[in-house]
């Protein structure tokens, strides 16, 4: 295995790792790069959790505060992030306990896209997210 393959294919070099764990050999083994490369991953799924959670929030941003314009697109949309919302949590169960502050980080988000595609202020919308994390989930709840 070449010593720069890491950087210079990654590809090759992933097949190489995943052979030398399920052959137990440790000690040639990067072990330090297959540590940031799981790290990588867990930060994945955290960054996918805040990425549904903002998309969800922008909708309903725009159900709660544009209520004319309300149509099956935006009701789809977000009863489509609520199960995909649902489905990684049930396959990441200790992101869960990232809820809060993801919640904080997915609604700043949610409110500058909700600005841009509304053509209402920023301050338009609340500071803090009006959103339980109960109710962004529940499917019987809409935004008044």
């Amino acid at each position: 295995m070449q010593e720069n393959s890491y950087d210079t294919d990654f590809y090759a070099w992933a097949n190489a790792q995943a052979e030398l764990l399920r052959a137990s050999n440790l000690q040639q083994a990067d072990i330090e790069h297959i540590a940031e490369e799981i790290e990588s991953m867990g930060k994945g799924e955290l960054r996918e959790l805040e990425n549904r959670l903002a998309v969800l929030f922008t909708n309903l941003l725009k159900w709660r505060f544009q209520p004319t314009y309300r149509g099956r697109s935006w009701e789809l949309t977000i009863k489509e992030q609520r199960r995909r919302l649902r489905r990684h949590l049930a396959q990441n169960p200790s992101l869960k306990s990232k809820l809060p502050q993801a919640r904080e980080d997915a609604y700043g988000d949610a409110v500058l896209e909700a600005a841009r595609q509304t053509g209402l202020a920023e301050e338009a919308f609340p500071i803090e997210c009006p959103f339980s994390v109960e109710q962004t989930l529940d499917d019987a709840w809409w935004p008044a």
